[in-house]
C-alpha cells in the first residue's frame, strides 16, 4: 500500500494513495497521522492495507490526490539518521575535500544523527540564507521503521521496516570540513531534509524490494534537465538492514525511526567514479560527485551549487515508467 500525510497540525492528516497517485482516501477512522499507525502497527497496518484494497476497486469514498498538498510522509520523526552506504559517494565528496577514505569504511557503516524536528514537504521550497555555504541537493531513499531492539541482527532490523520512501538530504557542502575538522560531525551543515509524498510498503514494491535495497534508477533533474539516474539497487555496500542494526548496537529504535541510505551513487563501468549524463553516464546523484569528476578530467569544477531560483526533482518510475513515490521538487529560495 501506498500512505501519504496531508498538511495540517505538526504531524499531517494520514491518507491512504491508490496506485497510480490519483486518488486517496482519508484514513484518519484508522489512524490521525502516520505516526499514530506506526505506534499501532499491528492493529493500524492491517486495517490500512483493507482500506488500501478498497480504494483500488473503488469501494472507498476516494478524492483525488494532489502530490502538492502533501507534507513528507513524516512530517516530524523521534529519529532521522542517515547513512552513506554508496561507497562511490563516499570516495567522491571525501576526494573533493582532500581526505582519505578510511578502510573501515568499507566494512563498517558511516552513519549520522540528522535533525528531525521538522522536514520540509516534497514541494516546499529549499530556504537559503547564503549561497556562499554550497547548497547540495542529495537523492537518496530512506526507510521507516517499526520498534527495533538493542542488539538487533540484520533479520530483525529488515523485518521492522515498514515503508520506503526517497528523500533530498540537502547538504551546505562549504560548511562541512570546518565542522568536520573539530571531529564532532555535521549540524549546521545539515539542514532540514524533505521527503516524497508517498511512503510504500515493501511488498507494494514487489521485485523493486530485494535484499534489504530498492531498486532502479532514482531520477534527479536539475532545472528542468537530466542530472543523474543512478540505480539505488548498484552499489550499495551496506543495505537496510545492516544500517539499521548498526543504530541499534548501543540502543533501541521508536517506531517512526526513519533511515536513510545516503546519496546513490553508481560507479562507472571500469569502476571508476562514473560519467556525467552529458558525457553518456548515468550521472550522480548530488552536485559534489560531478564537480569531483570536473576536476578530476578538467582541473577545476564547472557546475555550481543550488542558488535561488534552481528547482530540484527527484523522482523514481516502475518499469512502465509510473511514479512510484510520487516526486520531490524543490525550488530554491532566499532565506
Amino acid at each position: 500500500m501506498k500512505l501519504a500525510s496531508f498538511k495540517g497540525g505538526r504531524d499531517g492528516r494520514l491518507v491512504v494513495v491508490s496506485r497510480d497517485l490519483a486518488w486517496c482516501v482519508d484514513a484518519s477512522p484508522i489512524a490521525p497521522t502516520l505516526q499514530a499507525a506506526l505506534d499501532d502497527w499491528e492493529r493500524c497496518g492491517p486495517q490500512l492495507a483493507g482500506l488500501a484494497d478498497e480504494l483500488e476497486h473503488g469501494f472507498a469514498p476516494r478524492q483525488r490526490f494532489h502530490e502538492t498538498e502533501a507534507a513528507s510522509p513524516l512530517p516530524r520523526a523521534y529519529q532521522w539518521a542517515d547513512g552513506s552506504a554508496y561507497l562511490n559517494h563516499m570516495e567522491l565528496v571525501r576526494r573533493a575535500r582532500g581526505a582519505e577514505m578510511p578502510e573501515s569504511f568499507r566494512t563498517d557503516p558511516l552513519i549520522y544523527q540528522g535533525g528531525s524536528d521538522g522536514f520540509l514537504g516534497p514541494r516546499d521550497p529549499i530556504p537559503l540564507a547564503n549561497e556562499e555555504w554550497g547548497c547540495d541537493l542529495e537523492a537518496e531513499v530512506a526507510v521507516i521503521a517499526d520498534e527495533v531492539p538493542l542488539g538487533a541482527t540484520r533479520k530483525e532490523a529488515l523485518a521492522a521496516v515498514r515503508l520506503v520512501m526517497l528523500a533530498n538530504d540537502v547538504s551546505l557542502r562549504n560548511l562541512i570540513p570546518g565542522e568536520l575538522a573539530k571531529s564532532f560531525g555535521f549540524y549546521q551543515s545539515k539542514p532540514a531534509s524533505a521527503f516524497s509524498p508517498v511512503a510504500v510498503t515493501p511488498d507494494e514494491l514487489g521485485s523493486a524490494w530485494k535484499d534489504g535495497k530498492l531498486h532502479g534508477a532514482v531520477e534527479v533533474e536539475l532545472n528542468g534537465a537530466p542530472f543523474g539516474e543512478p540505480d539505488a539497487g548498484v552499489g550499495m555496500a551496506f543495505d537496510f538492514g545492516v544500517l539499521i542494526a548498526h543504530c541499534a548496537k548501543t540502543r533501541s529504535l521508536a517506531a517512526g525511526s526513519i533511515i536513510g541510505s545516503g546519496t546513490v551513487s553508481n560507479p562507472g563501468a571500469d569502476g571508476g567514479p562514473g560519467r556525467p549524463i552529458a558525457a553518456g553516464g548515468v550521472g550522480y546523484g548530488c552536485i559534489a560527485e560531478q564537480r569531483t569528476v570536473e576536476t578530476l578530467l578538467e582541473g577545476s569544477p564547472r557546475t555550481p551549487f543550488l542558488k535561488a531560483g534552481d528547482i530540484v526533482r527527484i523522482e523514481m518510475r516502475d518499469e512502465n515508467r509510473r511514479s512510484i513515490f510520487g516526486a520531490i521538487e524543490q525550488t530554491v529560495i532566499a532565506a
